[in-house]
């Protein structure tokens, strides 16, 4: 993380999920695991967060709130989709008001398996989020640097 110049923020949202797979994303936050030892932050407000931690399978209601969300946050954006709902609907993927997991509404970087998803594997999912994150970064400054004109005093 030798590029970014602040403490990646993140926001979690639980779609529609059993709750499983957010107890053990909290646990990712308690000193067993302390996901803050990388310089995370966990916040509430999408226009702070860099990186999208979604848990929880998408039906109508959650679409709404999680393209909300995704659109209100600040680019570069990494989404996580954590959990077998998230993944795919999980064991909810057959009912009536389910679209699916997390990729049928928005672009998903990461995906974490499990029911529920170990802290250890949400925290390495984590990890992979920040080196896409990173090189988005670089990225976007490389294409500012080429976009921008230099401008010479005569």
């Amino acid at each position: 993380m030798s590029f970014l110049k602040k403490s990646p923020w993140v926001l979690h949202y639980a779609a529609t999920s059993c709750n499983g797979c957010d107890i053990e994303l909290l646990a990712c936050l308690t000193p067993t695991y302390d996901v803050e030892r990388f310089g995370i932050i966990n916040t509430g407000n999408p226009k702070h967060a860099d990186i999208f931690l979604v848990t929880g399978s998408v039906n109508e209601e959650s679409r709404k709130v999680v393209e909300n969300l995704y659109a209100q946050m600040p680019d570069p954006k990494v989404v996580v989709a954590i959990g077998a709902c998230a993944l795919s609907g999980g064991i909810f993927r057959d009912a009536y008001n389910v679209y699916g997991g997390i990729d049928q509404v928005l672009p998903v970087d990461v995906y974490v398996p499990g029911c529920a998803a170990r802290p250890e594997s949400i925290i390495d999912g984590i990890v992979q989020a920040l080196d896409i994150l990173e090189q988005r970064a670089k990225d976007r400054k490389r294409q500012r640097k080429i976009v921008s004109p230099v401008v010479e005093n005569p």
